[in-house]
């Protein structure tokens, strides 16, 4: 099966986003799976990239039988809720334009937090029609408002039609806790469309 993830964190980076998708996916490989993640150039936390990569159109390298192929954004620290929006929407549009570009994939997966990664394996869903995981590891946007980082506007009400738009887009939806899954059960998601699979650690 060739596995398409899409992920704007990865390895060098060391944030838990990257270490999880390198985790799921190097084990992916081990199992006999193609596993391809389409990423940005290592910028995290500052958005300064990383001694020995560019923040080029395109590039590639592979990690643990893993093809790595990093695409350009417009990096931003991670601060700042402006600057960072537009650092992630860079990333939605130019990982869904590469990633609807790649051949003979079985599944997109994608996950969230962040919200527009998630998005990002939408438009793959939308364009190339393969079916798609979503990973939910925060409820975005309902997250900014609990740290009340932003007060309910019409930015935030569009924000959640998105993030319905995002959930009715999914063939299934992984959660990482049965809170989660509660959460999705009262905003209309069918259960049989959500699997809880818990963190876990490698003993």
């Amino acid at each position: 099966m060739h596995i398409l993830f899409l992920s704007h964190n990865f390895p060098p980076e060391v944030n838990a986003l990257a270490t999880r998708t390198y985790e799921h996916c190097r084990r992916w490989v081990a199992s006999g799976h193609r596993v391809t993640v389409v990423t940005c150039a290592p910028n995290y936390p500052r958005g300064i990239v990383f001694e020995g990569y560019r923040n080029a159109w395109r590039s590639e390298e592979e990690m643990s039988g893993i093809r790595v192929v990093r695409v350009g954004t417009l990096v931003a620290p991670n601060e700042g809720f402006l600057r960072r929006t537009i650092y992630y929407v860079s990333y939605m549009l130019r990982a869904a334009f590469f990633g609807v570009t790649l051949r003979d994939v079985d599944v997109v997966v994608s996950s969230t937090p962040q919200f527009f990664g998630g998005w990002a394996g939408v438009l793959c869903r939308w364009m190339r029609r393969w079916p798609f995981v979503l990973e939910v590891r925060d409820i975005w946007p309902e997250s900014i408002l609990a740290v009340g980082a932003m007060k309910r506007t019409m930015v935030i009400r569009f924000l959640e039609w998105m993030e319905h738009r995002m959930y009715g887009a999914a063939t299934h939806i992984v959660t990482v806790g049965e809170g989660y899954k509660r959460q999705l059960l009262e905003r209309g998601v069918p259960e049989s469309m959500i699997t809880v699979v818990t963190n876990g650690v490698d003993l």
